[in-house]
């Protein structure tokens, strides 16, 4: 059994639209996910993460939101938002301190 993944063009300029779009996925995301937050860098390196996971994980899928920035925001957001569930999950108390 083969498994064929669709190809991320990491060369045109949608890729620095979607690092873009994948800072503001990442606030968003944290802010959905709720609980304790990690530092806003994290959680925009997150949503950089979680923006190509999403484009990766909708071309597996294939599924198509169409041309534009909002289904582009939409799937940065959705990868975003499962990467940091993931993270939260598994490393919990990475990057935090607990308080007194």
């Amino acid at each position: 059994m083969t498994i064929n993944l669709p190809p991320i063009n990491l060369g045109s300029t949608d890729t620095l639209v979607f690092i873009i779009v994948g800072l503001l996925a990442g606030v968003m995301a944290s802010a959905a996910v709720g609980g304790r937050r990690n530092s806003l860098i994290i959680d925009m390196v997150i949503g950089i993460i979680g923006a190509f996971f999403g484009r990766w994980l909708f071309g597996v899928f294939g599924i198509n939101l169409g041309a534009g920035i909002v289904p582009l925001v939409i799937v940065a957001f959705v990868g975003a938002f499962i990467l940091l569930l993931v993270v939260r999950a598994i490393g919990g108390g990475l990057w935090h301190r607990p308080t007194a």
